[in-house]
């Protein structure tokens, strides 16, 4: 069946309204009409099994005959915080990030950050089209939830939210001992929250490594060859998906 997102805010009991560019999709394109099945997930984890009821130029609406979990998500919620890369290097970050499972993305102005992003409106676009990607993302792979790309931090800033996580890691080339690593991502089970911090291009310097260790990130080899910032977060993501699933 054909699956569509609304929001919390689109669920009236059981009756749910979709409006936006899925209407024409809906009306035009599938040419569904009253009748038929469609699966709508409320953004939270759950899918709706639904019969539409009403098609209009300007909504569709649907009443929900059950639901059930979608089933897709991870049992920790994972925030990437990814130091900013340069040129278009992000959206591939944000599309393959959701994909793996990320709950959120924070985008992380660091001391070697080549792309600056000081004027707040290019900042906002940029912030808009990175969420468009995550929504597509979302929905090519049957997510549950729509992951969130946050406002841009410095790394500070990064180090404070990475706080109220359960664990923090964060991939450093100078970094050994793989068993460590193996030990501390076999751990990961015991967390409902973790944080994951990616440098740019460049890596991080030491004194942001030492001031990420301060507040209890660990820092991990990902092996003998040196990754690029956009291998280096879905490799990391990679592992803690075969700790994680469930």
């Amino acid at each position: 069946m054909h699956r569509f997102y609304v929001t919390p805010a689109q669920i009236d009991g059981s009756i749910i309204g979709i409006k936006g560019t899925d209407v024409n999709h809906i009306k035009n394109v599938l040419r569904m009409k009253p009748g038929d099945e469609i699966v709508i997930c409320n953004g939270q984890g759950k899918d709706c099994y639904c019969i539409i009821n009403k098609v209009s130029d300007s909504e569709i609406t649907a009443e929900c005959r059950f639901e059930k979990d979608t089933g897709t998500e991870l049992k920790a919620r994972i925030t990437l915080f990814q130091g900013l890369p340069k040129k278009d290097k992000m959206e591939l970050i944000i599309q393959k990030a959701v994909e793996l499972g990320v709950y959120d993305i924070v985008p992380v102005m660091t001391k070697r950050t080549v792309i600056k992003l000081e004027d707040k409106k290019k900042e906002e676009k940029k912030l808009e089209r990175w969420q468009a990607i995550a929504e597509e993302a979302a929905k090519q792979s049957g997510r549950g939830i729509i992951p969130v790309v946050r406002p841009v931090q410095s790394f500070k800033e990064a180090v404070n939210s990475a706080k109220m996580l359960g664990q923090g890691i964060i991939p450093y080339e100078n970094a050994t001992g793989m068993q460590n690593t193996r030990q501390l991502l076999g751990s990961l089970k015991e967390y409902d929250s973790i944080g994951v911090f990616i440098g740019p291009e460049g890596g991080f310097e030491e004194a942001e490594i030492g001031l990420a260790m301060s507040a209890g990130i660990q820092p991990i080899t990902l092996g003998r060859r040196i990754l690029r910032t956009e291998t280096a977060g879905l490799a990391v993501l990679s592992m803690m998906v075969f700790n994680l699933e469930e």
